[in-house]
C-alpha cells in the first residue's frame, strides 16, 4: 500500500521541537522506521540502523565520534541492539548541548524494559508507541468519536454501510502495513514468518532461546483467549510449564509488543471484583492467523473465536487513535464475581470514565446495556459526574442513544467522519 499518513506523527514533531532525544516503540513492522525516517528527513538529519551488523561494530567502535559527525535529528533504528555504549554516548551528547530533536530512537524492544536506555536516559527522552496502522489510518479519516464519547452527549452518528461479514474481514486482515493489501494466503505466511523472526531474533536478544520453545505455543494459546482472563495455572497445566515460566514468558511476548495487557478496573464499586488482567494479542490479523481461522470461518453463528476477535479489533482500534492523544487515557477492563463484565473502561486524566461493551450481534438490545447501565448507576452514586458515557459497539447499521449517557453505535463509528 502507499505511503499511510500516521495519526501520531503531528504529536511526535510538535516535541521534537522540545524534547532532546524521541524514543519510537512498537511491534517490529508497524512502521517505525518508515515514521521515523520521513520526520528526520523532511528535517534534514539522517538515518543509521543497528540491525546492520557492519554498521553497528564501526559505530560502537567510537560512539561518540560517530554520533557528534551526523546530520541532526539522527535516526538510530532498533537502538537496544546498540547496547550500553551507544546509550552512553547519546547520554553524554545531549548532557552537553541540550539541542532539542537531537536524536530520534526506534526500538521493536519495550523501551521501559531496557534498563540501560530507561536508567541512562531517564528525563532525557520522550516515548511513544506505535501500533500497527488503525482503521482510521488505513481509510485517512481523523473521526473524534472517543472525544465525544466524554461529551455525555455525543453527536448522532451516520448509519454504518458496513455488515458483518465487512468487519470480519478487516478482523483478520488486521493492520500490520506489510499485509494490508495481501490475499488470505500470502497473509497467513506472512504472519507465519513474523513471528518466527519475532521468537527467534527479538526474545532471543532478551533471554536464553534455548527455554524459549514454549513461546509459539504459548502464543497461540493466548490467541485463543484473546480478551479473556488469563489463568497462569490453566497455561501452566495445559502446556507444560512451570508458573514463574509462563510469568516470564507473558512479560516477554509483552516486552516485543505480541500481547498487550488490559488491567483489571475498580472504583470500590464492590467487594467482589476480579483482579485478572486481560491479555489481547496485538493485532486481529495476527490473533486469527495464530488461531487458523478467516473471515468465513469466524462468520458462522456458532464459532466461539468471533466474538473474542472482534472484541480484540475494537480494543485495538482504540487503543492505536488513544496513543495519538495529546491526552492522557488509561484503558483497562471490569469483572465481577456476579458476571458482571465490561469490555473496556476509558479513563481519562481526570477520573472521567466512559464504558465501552462489544458484540457480535447486527441486532443489539437493551438486554446488551444491562452491565453498562450497572455501572452508571454505581458511578452516580459513588463519583457523582465521573461516569461520561456507556457505548455498545456493534456490527449492525445503526446508532442510536438508548438511554441516559448510553448509546449503540456501529464499529465503524470509530474510523467514520
Amino acid at each position: 500500500m502507499g505511503l499511510v499518513r500516521r495519526q501520531i506523527q503531528p504529536l511526535i514533531e510538535e516535541t521534537l521541537e522540545w524534547a532532546r532525544v524521541v524514543m519510537i516503540h512498537g511491534a517490529r513492522q508497524s512502521g517505525k522506521t518508515t515514521l521515523a525516517r520521513m520526520i528526520a528527513e523532511a528535517r534534514g538529519g539522517t538515518y543509521l540502523s543497528m540491525d546492520n551488523e557492519e554498521l553497528r561494530e564501526g559505530i560502537l567502535d567510537d560512539p561518540t565520534t560517530f554520533l557528534n559527525n551526523q546530520r541532526y535529528p539522527l535516526v538510530v533504528d532498533e537502538a537496544q541492539r546498540g547496547g550500553d555504549r551507544l546509550v552512553y554516548a547519546i547520554k553524554q551528547l545531549v548532557d552537553e548541548e541540550a539541542t532539542p530533536g537531537r536524536f530520534i530512537l526506534t526500538g521493536s524492544t519495550n523501551f521501559l524494559t531496557v534498563p540501560q536506555i530507561s536508567e541512562s536516559l531517564a528525563g532525557r527522552v520522550q516515548i511513544f508507541r506505535l501500533w500497527p496502522l488503525s482503521e482510521a489510518e488505513i481509510a485517512d479519516s481523523s473521526p473524534d468519536e472517543i472525544g465525544r464519547w466524554f461529551e455525555s452527549s455525543p453527536n448522532p452518528a451516520p448509519a454504518s454501510s458496513l455488515n458483518r461479514a465487512d468487519y470480519l474481514e478487516r478482523v483478520c486482515r488486521g493492520g500490520y502495513p506489510e499485509v494490508v493489501n495481501l490475499d488470505p494466503g500470502q497473509r497467513r505466511r506472512w504472519f507465519q514468518g513474523y513471528v518466527e523472526t519475532v521468537i527467534q531474533r527479538d526474545i532471543a536478544a532478551l533471554t536464553d532461546i534455548r527455554k524459549s520453545s514454549a513461546l509459539a505455543p504459548l502464543l497461540r494459546w493466548t490467541a485463543g483467549l484473546t480478551s479473556s482472563p488469563v489463568n497462569i495455572s490453566d497455561a501452566s497445566r495445559q502446556l507444560g510449564i512451570s508458573r514463574q515460566a509462563i510469568t516470564n514468558y507473558f512479560e516477554w511476548l509483552q516486552t516485543v509488543f505480541l500481547v498487550h495487557e488490559l488491567p483489571a478496573w475498580s472504583r470500590s464499586l464492590t467487594a467482589s471484583t476480579a483482579r485478572r488482567p486481560k491479555f489481547h494479542i496485538t493485532d486481529s490479523g495476527l490473533a486469527a492467523s495464530l488461531l487458523g481461522t478467516d473471515a468465513n470461518a469466524l462468520a458462522s453463528p456458532t464459532n466461539p473465536a468471533t466474538g473474542p476477535l472482534l472484541e480484540t479489533f475494537a480494543v485495538n482500534e482504540i487503543a492505536r487513535q488513544l496513543s495519538a492523544s495529546v491526552r492522557a487515557y488509561t484503558l483497562s477492563h471490569y469483572r465481577d464475581h456476579k458476571d458482571r463484565e465490561i469490555d473496556l473502561i476509558i479513563k481519562a486524566d481526570n477520573d472521567d470514565v466512559v464504558a465501552v461493551e462489544i458484540k457480535a450481534t447486527s441486532s443489539p438490545t437493551a438486554k446488551h446495556m444491562a452491565h453498562l447501565r450497572w455501572l452508571r448507576d454505581q458511578l452516580d452514586t459513588v463519583s457523582p459526574d465521573s461516569f461520561r458515557g456507556g457505548i455498545l459497539l456493534h456490527t449492525g447499521p445503526y446508532a442510536v442513544t438508548l438511554d441516559d449517557r448510553l448509546h449503540m453505535r456501529p464499529i465503524s463509528c470509530l474510523w467514520s467522519n
